[in-house]
């Protein structure tokens, strides 16, 4: 057992409450118990599951134990709370508009707006699929009606077991209980994406602290806010064009030996590290592209970062000590510019480091706080375009595709592709891994997936 599994296992013990996130001492990570997949990329933030054991194969007859049929799109991943599955989705309603474009600049590949949406939260009985509520949190026309590829409803929701917070870009913030009824909403007014391709950062939280990443073409700022008020606790203005990265909450070790929750965000040119309490900026690290998508991965006091537009560029770096700017310093370990990652964030399992080449069919896995190849590059050849993030748990990597083709490979330094299952629906939304059963939302159903009686 790793080092870094033992010190996560370790913080997992000091939980006061057997499902509420609170922090990690040992890793800095807003974690909930071990097996609760509560918010995007997972209890860890970094697509692996702990003490979960999924099935490794299944197709549409095999080992799927409920298929439920989901009004309206989203590519939104699910969450977990308790014993119900949230998630978020937009349903066209009313008569067709004149069809038109956002009229962005550099506008391309972009879905039409032609509808009124209505912009929902559901619950859905992990037990057996049954919905049991669908809230309507607003009805009105898309100020963008994003990339052909993407939804209305990209951003995955955040819960604490007694609340779910779900945001839909310049559609709103909305806090809601169990039973469905909205306690909050918040508006930050227009977010106008690059190219007019949508929103997509996920909101996360640490204790009492709601972040909301908004950067986009016209006055980028980073927000905190009271998870249980929706007020500003602060909010503080980024040098930003677009971005679709999630940020992250990790606490590390500072000069004075004392630790402190930081929040990281990695956007145009740079990765940045904040103070959670007031937003002063505590380092940065340049060198990033702009149109930044995957979520950054920390563990050990490393953090990885990397993008793939513009120029591909994947930084390591390390965290301890880090103050200021911090680029071409010590802090950074090794660098990558080739085979680097687009759409999909990367996985960090034990202290393995996988990641797609831009949204391809080829994976690299690396050893993180090295850099050297484990084995390095792996054919994936039956999958095709991957916009779905990989995900891990009991020792098994699970790469889905768009046409709903699932890889599984053993998690070693020689991986082997053990499983190849297919569903007969397109997947764009990364998977949700809890206890021994592995949920995939598709174009129109949400499937959980567990071993079957014999």
């Amino acid at each position: 057992m790793s080092r870094w599994l033992l010190s996560v296992l370790a913080c997992l013990s000091m939980i006061p409450a057997p499902w509420i996130p609170a922090p990690c001492l040992a890793q800095g990570l807003s974690l909930g118990s071990p097996s609760n997949w509560y918010q995007w990329r997972g209890p860890l933030g970094t697509g692996v599951a702990l003490h979960a054991s999924p099935p490794v194969e299944w197709s549409a007859e095999k080992n799927i134990r409920w298929k439920t049929e989901l009004p309206g799109k989203g590519h939104s991943s699910p969450v977990l709370a308790k014993d119900q599955l949230l998630v978020t989705a937009t349903i066209p309603i009313g008569p067709k508009l004149t069809a038109r474009f956002s009229g962005r600049p550099g506008e391309h590949d972009n879905a039409l707006i032609d509808s009124k949406f209505q912009f929902v939260v559901m619950a859905i009985d992990r037990r057996d699929g049954t919905i049991l509520w669908k809230t309507v949190v607003r009805e009105e026309v898309p100020l963008e009606a994003g990339h052909v590829t993407g939804s209305l409803a990209n951003a995955s929701p955040v819960t604490d077991g007694e609340f779910v917070y779900a945001h839909f870009g310049a559609h709103g913030l909305y806090c809601l209980n169990l039973q469905g009824d909205v306690v909050w909403e918040r508006s930050f007014g227009a977010l106008h994406s690059k190219h007019g391709h949508g929103e997509g950062a996920s909101p996360t939280l640490f204790g009492d602290s709601l972040v909301v990443n908004w950067d986009h073409e016209e006055g980028s700022f980073l927000v905190v806010l009271d998870k249980r008020t929706g007020e500003n606790l602060w909010r503080k203005d980024r040098p930003e064009d677009t971005s679709w990265s999630s940020p992250i909450v990790i606490q590390r070790a500072h000069r004075d030996g004392k630790k402190r929750p930081e929040i990281v965000v990695c956007g145009t040119d740079r990765v940045c590290g904040y103070k959670l309490d007031d937003g002063e900026l505590v380092w940065e690290c340049r060198g990033m592209s702009s149109n930044v998508v995957g979520t950054p991965v920390y563990a050990n006091g490393m953090l990885y970062v990397g993008s793939s537009y513009e120029k591909k560029v994947l930084i390591a770096i390390n965290l301890e000590g880090a103050v200021g700017d911090i680029t071409d310093t010590q802090h950074v370990i090794w660098t990558r510019n080739r085979s680097t990652p687009y759409v999909p964030s990367m996985l960090l399992y034990d202290d393995a480091l996988y990641f797609l080449t831009h949204y391809q069919n080829v994976m690299t896995r690396v050893d993180g706080p090295t850099g050297q190849n484990q084995p390095g590059t792996i054919r994936l050849g039956v999958l095709g375009n991957i916009y779905a993030s990989p995900v891990a748990a009991n020792g098994y990597v699970y790469v889905t595709d768009l046409s709903g083709t699932t890889v599984v490979l053993s998690h070693e330094a020689n991986p082997k592709i053990v499983a190849v299952n297919r569903l007969d629906e397109s997947i764009s939304a990364s998977a949700a891994i809890e206890g021994d059963e592995l949920f995939l939302r598709g174009d129109t159903h949400l499937y959980c997936i567990g071993k079957l009686a014999e």
